[in-house]
């Protein structure tokens, strides 16, 4: 049955290098030129959600994770509420962008940082369990620090920026680490 479950990942590798791809490419968007990607911002962040909330429900079906399938589709419920919501209300995002997406990125950090180091404990490697202690140490310095908000605010795009590339480069190294177990087993 394992084998079934990795043959199913391993059909899918480039779902999860095209996301890596993605992300760092937005990442890099949002470092090299955050103050023309600032407008662009809220709708961004919004489509990602969607869509990593949507792949994270499809990974539940198609591909094997060590995480039980009850936290992968909370983290899909979360992302796709989020996305929706920014995608619904991209105004009142925008005219709200230093309380909304801090909030929004307090509890999505909180979520997905703890579902990224329960997915590296439980066996996806050492690249989840640094992606989610920096999630988690990110939440918790934004919620520590309530007058940071602010000023939070004005490097959201630099700081989204290197959280994308980090977590892009986190998702193309796990593509080619599945595209990898799919070699070797096909040649075994």
């Amino acid at each position: 049955m394992a084998a079934t479950e990795t043959g199913k990942l391993s059909d899918i590798w480039w779902l999860v290098l095209l996301r890596g791809i993605v992300l760092s490419l937005f990442g890099l968007l949002l470092v090299a030129a955050p103050g023309a990607t600032l407008s662009s911002l809220v709708l961004f962040i919004g489509v990602y959600w969607l869509i990593h909330g949507i792949f994270s429900i499809i990974s539940i079906f198609v591909g094997r994770s060590s995480l039980h399938w009850g936290w992968l589709l909370l983290d899909g419920m979360i992302g796709i509420l989020a996305g929706i919501f920014v995608l619904k209300h991209p105004l009142f995002t925008a005219f709200l962008i230093p309380t909304t997406l801090v909030i929004v990125l307090v509890v999505f950090g909180l979520v997905m940082g703890t579902i990224n180091l329960l997915q590296g404990i439980k066996g996806d490697g050492a690249g989840a369990v640094i992606l989610g202690i920096i999630n988690i140490l990110f939440a918790i310095f934004l919620l520590s620090h309530p007058a940071m908000v602010a000023m939070f605010a004005a490097f959201l795009p630099i700081t989204a920026g290197i959280l994308g590339i980090i977590g892009g480069v986190s998702l193309i190294i796990k593509a080619f680490s599945i595209r990898g177990s799919r070699n070797e087993s096909a040649a075994a």
